[in-house]
């Protein structure tokens, strides 16, 4: 048996025309939209075009013209009063020295030389380690050397304990050939020490050494050798 469809039930005729319908109404809205914002957009930019061209008119100023300054015043007149002397008026003297006054008056003034402080106290308190002329021992340095070998006495608590060697001892000649202020450069004992100050200690006067001619403080270093035999 077959089916018959009605046209009234037939809901696919109608489906075609809905949907040519639907286009054409959005094309008329979408070219309506178009023409409005074309046409806001375009009033939009005249105006904006207005505010510009007003914005950029320059204003012309011209400068205004100053007065010119008024000319300066006359400088003052002056004039010059003579005064007219009789022959009889005595007129006061008045002495006008020169250069050649001055000079006299300085020939006339004695001079006075400053306060010098003489060298030879100066050079008595200083103390030289070379000069011209070295100190001198009475003989020379062989006399020197005897006589630190006549006067050593050999400590006895050195020899018990083996002790030996060389002392460096310094002194200082005076200008009178005194020796002062002896003392141990390099020492080796004690004992050997203080004995070799003591033999310094009884040395006579030396030839006190010379600088320019004049005697002067002068610091001396001898050694002193301790041997066991």
């Amino acid at each position: 048996m077959e089916i018959k469809k009605s046209k009234k039930a037939d809901l696919e005729g109608g489906k075609t025309l809905s949907v040519l319908m639907g286009m054409i109404i959005a094309l008329a809205i979408l070219f309506v939209g178009f023409e409005w914002g074309t046409q806001d957009i375009k009033i939009a930019t005249s105006e904006g075009v207005a505010d510009i061209i007003a914005e950029e008119e320059i204003e012309i100023t011209r400068p205004e013209e100053l007065p010119p300054p008024p000319p300066p015043p006359p400088a003052p007149v002056v004039t010059e009063v003579l005064n007219v002397v009789e022959d009889n008026v005595e007129l006061e003297q008045v002495e006008i020295l020169t250069s050649e006054d001055d000079q006299r008056e300085a020939q006339v003034q004695t001079y006075v030389a400053p306060a010098v402080v003489e060298e030879e106290e100066e050079s008595a308190q200083q103390i030289f380690t070379v000069v011209e002329e070295m100190p001198q021992f009475p003989g020379g340095e062989g006399e020197l050397l005897k006589f630190i070998a006549r006067s050593i006495k050999y400590p006895v608590i050195a020899q018990e304990n083996g002790i030996q060697g060389r002392v460096i001892c310094a002194f200082v000649v005076n200008r009178d050939g005194t020796v002062v202020d002896a003392e141990v450069l390099r020492g080796v004992d004690p004992s050997l020490d203080k004995e070799a100050l003591r033999v310094i200690g009884t040395m006579p006067k030396w030839t006190p050494g010379k600088q320019r001619g004049k005697p002067v403080r002068v610091k001396y270093t001898v050694p002193i050798t301790f041997r066991l035999q």
